[in-house]
């Protein structure tokens, strides 16, 4: 397995001065895997190493906790791969297709009744957790799939582009903020999808307010997804400190596959 994957745990003491572990689970390429924001569908190496290493991560999960099992239907992950290709009007994303496999998986796997994904510019980000239940990638039945992006002109994209593969109205977007939606949501929440800029200078660092927000409705054993644990890794040092806290999380883990990561809390 030259490629695979390293789990390191790494001592840190919250604010508190009470200690936690970070753990990280990472591929040893992370670094050398880049693609060309410009180019979403570019094949950046052979499928079987692609599933590779997401099953090396899964399995990583699966060791913590957070997830059950690493069985998902990989055609069906193919299938909405080319779904997306074929409709989804995407000028630019951060989401490689490492990211796009671990992040349907999960959702394959978690199955969750309800995800709320914020910050979502034209979908892609959405519709690869969403994909699992919706479209030609669906393999079971949500109640509702709800996408956040603030930008209404990016909001209305998103919906045209969810549209051309989910006729149900079960996967939606919203032109909203994300911290108001997590705070007034009815129901209770089983994924968590963080991918939001804050302004005045936030940046990811609202990812914590999101969060903290949608708390008290996320389910026992819920999944928080937060983008960019690597490449914006210094935005997000409190965030981490929160989930990495055994007073809030029971299992925390930052996924390294590529240059942007992926941290995978369960309450």
């Amino acid at each position: 397995m030259s490629h695979l994957h390293a789990v390191r745990r790494l001592c840190h003491l919250l604010p508190c001065g009470r200690p936690t572990v970070a753990i990280e689970h990472r591929s040893d390429d992370w670094d050398q895997y880049k693609m060309d924001m410009r180019k979403p569908h570019e094949v950046l190496e052979p499928v079987e190493r692609e599933i590779e290493v997401v099953d090396a991560t899964l399995r990583a999960l699966v060791a913590q906790g957070i997830l059950p099992h690493t069985d998902y239907d990989k055609e069906r992950m193919l299938a909405h791969r080319a779904a997306v290709a074929a409709h989804f009007e995407i000028p630019w994303t951060g989401i490689t297709p490492r990211m796009q496999r671990l992040l349907y998986a999960i959702n394959a796997i978690a199955q969750p009744p309800v995800m709320l994904a914020a910050g979502i510019f034209c979908g892609n980000t959405f519709i690869s957790n969403a994909g699992a239940a919706v479209g030609p990638g669906a393999c079971y039945e949500a109640k509702d799939l709800l996408g956040v992006e603030i930008k209404p002109d990016e909001a209305e994209r998103a919906e045209r582009n969810v549209r051309k593969l989910d006729g149900t109205g079960v996967a939606r977007i919203v032109a909203a903020d994300a911290v108001q939606v997590a705070a007034g949501y009815p129901g209770r929440i089983s994924i968590l999808y963080l991918d939001a800029d804050g302004d005045g200078g936030r940046g990811k660092g609202i990812y914590l307010e999101i969060l903290q927000a949608a708390y008290d409705k996320l389910t026992p054993g819920a999944i928080a997804l937060a983008h960019n644990s690597v490449n914006c890794a210094d935005r997000l040092g409190e965030y981490f400190a929160f989930v990495r806290d055994g007073k809030h999380c029971r299992a925390s883990v930052n996924v390294i596959l590529d240059g942007e990561g992926l941290e995978v809390s369960a309450k």
